[in-house]
């Protein structure tokens, strides 16, 4: 029983880290070909938005494998692979975009909305715990003083 559960999850392991790279594209070169897979980590299919080209099975990621592989064999550097990628698709095809002017949303925009959120909220509260009393007429506080000392 303890060896079925063993190989089951050793299964499941091995197929969630499955690539999409087809044998056809594989370089026979091996540092290359390593070279070609550590890019293809860092480059973001743009049809799919959240997976890597080496993990999606979309045609434009498939397109985009190709040409880092022809990039490196033609000679390219690794940088010059990723800027020839940028140039054509935007700082998009980039899973960690450079931080720059126009990119700064994208880079601070999720803690804005979390602090925009927060003082909205902290906002909120404050003013329902701590209303606005009027202060007490001549009336209410003879009243008042004849509750507290009935004498």
């Amino acid at each position: 029983m303890m060896g079925r559960l063993f190989l089951l999850l050793a299964f499941l392991l091995l197929a969630a880290t499955a690539q999409a790279v087809e044998p056809s594209e594989m370089l026979k070169d091996p540092a290359l070909e390593a070279r070609a897979r550590a890019i293809s980590q860092e480059i973001r299919c743009v049809v799919c938005q959240n997976q890597t080209i080496d993990d999606s099975n979309a045609d434009i990621a498939h397109d985009l494998r190709v040409i880092v592989r022809e990039r490196l064999t033609a000679g390219d550097t690794d940088q010059q692979v990723k800027d020839y990628l940028t140039a054509r698709y935007g700082d998009f095809v980039l899973l960690k975009p450079p931080f720059l002017a126009k990119t700064f949303i994208l880079w601070m925009g999720p803690a804005m909305v979390f602090l925009i959120g927060g003082a909205i909220i902290a906002l909120v509260l404050g003013r329902r715990r701590s209303p606005q009393l009027a202060p007490l007429s001549d009336d209410e506080s003879r009243r008042l003083a004849r509750l507290i000392d009935p004498k």
